[in-house]
């Protein structure tokens, strides 16, 4: 398919300033993005925070805002953006690409989405849909999407205030136990408890911090191999593995902070074979119908079970490793097939 002609305007929400878990992958990523949609005839107009980056050079955007990376001030610029292309005597429409600015980029627009702005000014999510994200970054959805369609993924529950919290542990028996706080980049107010106290102080604070008071504990998997999957997809339903990417410590360090190997080295093929499968099945039960998203898998070095860990419905730090590693543009191609190339 060719690309769209109903839009005339992409709007492109940047990761703001560079912090632990979020550097210049995103920068990277959004550059790419605004030159393929330049190429494309499009009206980029490009919101970030951090003047400090390469895409808010003036050659990359039409129009370029330097504002903080909130709900409210992304709506005023949505509103402003609509009354200039009113003047401008645009035919086609206004949309919202939310998945190259890291996770502050798809937090801000599940906002839009979620208190009605995106519907009130008539502005298309592109490249995820909103239920999309949800399913991919909702914990306790994504865990009951994976049981249902017939994966593994380690024992746990989600819980939303202490007393949950500790019925979860309870029923998982034993520690140490990973609290995964919902919404958060980089395992922000995460951890692994050990035991009774680390448990209530973790838990306590993951809560806290998530935007949405949630939390999932979970059994550990400390010390197994760990894996990540780079999938693409586009409308017509192909889906390609761009990179496997293999962690060179084990479960239990961040991949953000792991050395990592591409592609991936010490899994058989038959092991490969299922991993692969395994992903395309996640892509296409979470909804991801254009562009990239990162699958995180572990896998028990004693009897080989494989986990699904986690999934990122978006460019991540993932992609623009994958990228260097083996040449294809993945923020690119992501832009180009959310305008609607097959």
């Amino acid at each position: 398919m060719p690309k769209r002609t109903d839009i005339h305007s992409v709007l492109i929400i940047g990761a703001g300033p560079i912090i632990i878990g979020q550097a210049c992958e995103f920068d990277y990523s959004g550059t790419q993005a605004c030159k393929a949609l330049k190429e494309e005839g499009y009206r980029v107009i490009l919101v970030n925070s951090n003047p400090a980056t390469i895409m808010t050079d003036p050659e990359f955007a039409d129009r370029t805002y330097i504002e903080p990376i909130t709900p409210e001030c992304v709506e005023k610029i949505i509103i402003r953006e609509k009354e200039q292309m009113a003047k401008l005597g645009a035919k086609g429409k206004l949309v919202l690409l939310p998945t190259l600015g890291g996770q502050t980029a798809l937090n801000t627009s599940m906002a839009l989405h979620k208190n009605g702005a995106l519907a009130r000014h008539g502005v298309e999510m592109i490249g995820a849909k909103p239920e999309a994200i949800h399913k991919g970054e909702d914990r306790l959805v994504f865990k009951e999407l994976m049981l249902a369609i017939g994966l593994d993924v380690p024992i746990s529950g989600v819980a939303h205030n202490m007393s949950e919290a500790r019925a979860i542990q309870e029923k998982i028996g034993r520690f140490p136990v990973i609290i995964r706080p919902a919404y958060t980049l980089g395992g922000t107010g995460g951890g692994i408890a050990y035991n009774g106290d680390e448990f209530e102080e973790i838990a306590k604070r993951g809560i806290d911090l998530s935007p949405v008071n949630e939390v999932l504990i979970e059994e550990s998997l400390l010390g197994w191999k760990e894996y990540e999957m780079e999938v693409m997809r586009d409308k017509a339903d192909n889906c390609v593995i761009i990179c496997s990417i293999e962690n060179f410590d084990p479960m239990g360090v961040h991949t953000g902070d792991s050395i990592t190997v591409a592609p991936i080295q010490t899994l058989t093929d038959k092991e490969f074979q299922i991993m692969r499968d395994q992903s395309f099945a996640v892509i296409r039960a979470v909804g991801v119908e254009t562009g990239g998203s990162n699958i995180q898998f572990g896998v028990s070095p004693e009897n080989g079970r494989m986990v699904i860990i986690e999934m990122n419905p978006r460019v991540s730090r993932s992609s623009a490793l994958a990228s260097k590693a083996t040449g294809f543009p993945i923020a690119k191609i992501a832009a180009k097939l959310a305008v609607g190339y097959l």
